[in-house]
């Protein structure tokens, strides 16, 4: 792996680089994720393969740092994004990011107007409330989910089978995890998808089949938002459906 030194928080991040030809496609993990684990099969498939693929591992997760002195919210990830494109001295590039990372994309594309050329998201938080997993960890106290809030969640992921997402949430920081679960609920203001909307660049929603219906699915469109499906996948689409994916993210990279 390769590390990108992040001067505001004097700490490393830590991403995987593929070669390519194309505008770089940075991908942004979801909460208790890593890219390095999660994407290494979906930026690996000949769809994408002409097109540089940096996966970042956002501070607190995966081999990236876990410094104290980070807040580990939304909006300070979106920073994080924009930093690391300014050190690796990238004037424009193709965003995309899962669930929490879809919300870190938004608001990086919002903070750095002009370096998002294309913005994809994959069931992105786009409301304040969370979801099922960031609601989970934000009803503990940081204190407790540190203690064995994290445990318990990883050994419930193992019960039921989704052992490569209980790996990459026990390499996490787990104060780390926390703090961006509470960010999640809280959301922010403007709200992820009134910012969504309001972005100048091509938006791609992209959507698990099994996570059909939504109302998103056909109501995004409407505001010039283009939304696309992976079959036989749900919320998990990078593991679930990794092709499936990528052939999505190219078919977005394409239109846009």
């Amino acid at each position: 792996m390769k590390s990108a030194r992040l001067a505001s928080v004097e700490a490393d991040l830590h991403y995987l680089e593929l070669a390519g030809d194309d505008l770089p496609l940075v991908f942004v993990h979801g909460l208790g994720c890593a890219s390095s684990v999660d994407y290494a099969e979906v930026a690996g498939d000949r769809a994408l393969a002409d097109r540089p693929r940096l996966l970042l591992d956002l501070l607190g997760s995966g081999k990236s740092d876990r410094p104290n002195n980070f807040s580990y919210t939304i909006a300070g990830h979106a920073r994080t994004v924009v930093e690391f494109l300014d050190a690796l001295e990238l004037e424009q590039v193709d965003l995309f990011g899962h669930s929490m990372g879809g919300s870190i994309a938004i608001a990086a594309a919002e903070s750095a107007p002009g370096r998002i050329r294309s913005l994809l998201a994959s069931e992105p938080n786009l409301d304040p409330g969370g979801g099922t997993f960031s609601r989970m960890v934000a009803g503990y106290s940081e204190a407790d989910y540190v203690a064995f809030g994290q445990v318990e969640i990883a050994m419930r992921a193992r019960q039921d089978g989704d052992s490569v997402w209980a790996s990459t949430l026990e390499a996490s920081a787990s104060f780390a995890v926390h703090r961006s679960a509470v960010s999640l609920v809280a959301g922010s203001y403007p709200s992820w998808r009134e910012i969504l909307r309001s972005l100048p660049i091509p938006r791609t929603i992209i959507f698990g089949e099994k996570s059909l219906p939504d109302p998103d699915f056909e109501g995004l469109p409407q505001l010039g938002i283009q939304t696309l499906v992976v079959a036989n996948a749900g919320h998990g689409m990078a593991t679930e459906n990794p092709a499936g994916l990528a052939n999505a993210i190219d078919t977005a990279l394409v239109s846009g």
